[in-house]
């Protein structure tokens, strides 16, 4: 092979239109601004990814996922996502909180609260809803969004009705079962 082939490259060159008088070129119009789509909710989502750590202000984040560490104030927000792997510390102010990480701080939560089986949150905590899986934890001072404390429940007592326990007698229907908690012998009897 000639070496003037190997490298006989040419790149093609855009031509300018010649302006020509008389003979006029399409007007390409501008899009306009309202004809742009709207703005979805994953344009303010925020994700701080594992390894990294995050501390400051928070403020107009729709939904924040922490995969990571944050140390932070988040408020004008919707919703807080905590992964198992994430960490948030500081004080949130939210409509919903996924927690499947750590959360220790203020928690204002409007709506729903849902703590995941790995999840664990601590302190301060006020709640619409709650929702806690299996192996979920809460700890700390734990009202509702309207101040109200949660009733103390204890573990109902041997040959109590199940219905009875953080009710008062007047709410309990009379026709409740009773039921005994116990362990067994092996034999039925209970020890």
């Amino acid at each position: 092979m000639a070496e003037n082939e190997s490298t006989s490259f040419r790149p093609e060159i855009a031509r300018r239109t010649p302006d020509l008088p008389g003979v006029s070129r399409p007007i390409i119009p501008a899009v306009p601004a309202s004809a742009a789509p709207p703005p979805s909710s994953d344009d303010k989502k925020l994700i701080v990814g594992r390894n990294i750590v995050l501390s400051g202000q928070i403020t107009a984040c729709d939904k924040l996922v922490v995969e990571g560490r944050v140390d932070a104030t988040l408020t004008e927000s919707r919703v807080i996502e905590i992964t198992s792997t994430g960490v948030f510390k500081g004080a949130a102010e939210i409509d919903e909180a996924l927690i499947g990480g750590t959360f220790e701080g203020k928690l204002i939560c409007r709506g729903r609260l849902l703590i995941r089986s790995t999840g664990k949150v601590k302190g301060e905590i006020r709640y619409g809803q709650l929702e806690i899986e299996l192996g979920g934890e809460l700890i700390g001072d734990i009202h509702t969004v309207q101040g109200n404390a949660l009733p103390p429940v204890e573990a109902p007592k041997l040959g109590e009705s199940t219905a009875s326990v953080g009710a008062s007698p007047s709410s309990v229907p009379q026709s409740a079962p009773s039921m005994a908690f116990g362990a067994s012998r092996g034999d039925g009897s209970l020890v």
